[in-house]
């Protein structure tokens, strides 16, 4: 967990900075894009804080130690699945119906009931047919 948290934790000066520069570039004219940026780099010390408490709070893992070796992170990671198409009909109809929304709302409706049936394709994949587990 250190190294995510020394990652986010050095997002927030970074962000600091870039709320400064962008404030005096835009005159505080732009009030939304500086308070965008300052919430950002907010969030990323949420994140930083919440890494470096989890980190006091767990076991150290395998990847923390910089003498690890890749035997160390053996185990089970659970279920995953050889192929797929329903990720493809998913982000097909996805893509048809965040379309729906910018040439009109007919289109959007059109395609809602196929990202339904796409999404329950690919929730329930496992509970029937050749793969049921």
């Amino acid at each position: 967990m250190k190294t995510e948290t020394k990652t986010f934790a050095l997002l927030v000066p970074f962000f600091a900075l870039v709320t400064v520069i962008y404030a005096y570039f835009t005159d505080m004219g732009e009030p939304v894009g500086i308070v965008a940026l300052a919430l950002t780099g907010l969030m990323s010390a949420f994140v930083a804080w919440f890494f470096w408490l989890s980190a006091k709070t767990i076991d150290a893992r395998p990847e923390d130690d910089l003498d690890g070796e890749i035997a160390d992170q053996s185990g089970d990671y659970g279920h995953f699945a050889p192929y797929s198409w329903w990720p493809l009909w998913l982000g097909l109809s996805l893509s048809v119906m965040v379309l729906g929304v910018a040439i009109g709302w007919w289109l959007f409706i059109v395609a809602l009931p196929f990202v339904i049936l796409a999404t329950l394709g690919w929730t329930f994949e496992f509970f029937r047919g050749a793969k049921a587990i």
